[in-house]
C-alpha cells in the first residue's frame, strides 16, 4: 500500500471513530405541568448567558464555568420578572464539575415560589458526557 492511501486510510478512520461527549449539563425545569430540558455548557463569559422565561413571571439562568480553576462552578438563577426589570430570587451554586449525583441529579430536587400569582417552578440538573 502506498504512503499516501495510508495516510488517506488512516485520516477516514479517525473522522469516523467516535468523539467524546463534551461536557455539559442538562436542568429539567417543571413549570405549569410541564418540564423543559435546557442545555448549558461552559462559557468564557457568564454574562453572556442569557435567561429563559418560564409563563409570565420566571426567568431561569444556567451559567457553567470551567476556566480558570478557582471560578470553575455552576451556577443556576432564577429571577422574577418584574415591570422594573429581573430580580433574583433563588441562586444556587455548585462546583465544576458536580462531584455528586443522586435520583435529582448533582443539585437534588429546588423548588422555587412565587408569592402574588402563587406559581411554582421545580427543577434538577445533572452532568452530561465528561469534564
Amino acid at each position: 500500500m502506498a504512503a499516501n492511501t495510508r495516510a488517506i486510510l488512516a485520516a477516514a478512520l479517525l473522522c469516523t471513530a467516535p468523539l467524546a461527549l463534551a461536557a455539559s449539563v442538562a436542568c429539567h425545569v417543571d413549570y405549569g405541568g410541564e418540564t423543559q430540558t435546557l442545555i448549558a455548557t461552559p462559557v468564557a463569559d457568564p454574562y453572556a448567558v442569557k435567561a429563559v422565561a418560564f409563563g409570565s413571571y420566571f426567568l431561569f439562568r444556567i451559567v457553567v464555568r470551567d476556566k480558570p480553576a478557582d471560578l470553575a462552578s455552576v451556577k443556576i438563577y432564577t429571577y422574577a420578572d418584574r415591570d422594573d426589570g429581573p430580580a433574583p430570587i433563588h441562586q444556587a451554586t455548585h462546583p465544576w464539575p458536580p462531584l455528586a449525583s443522586g435520583p435529582w441529579g448533582f443539585t437534588g430536587l429546588h423548588h422555587v415560589y412565587e408569592p402574588v400569582r402563587d406559581s411554582e417552578l421545580r427543577y434538577w440538573c445533572e452532568l452530561k458526557g465528561e469534564p
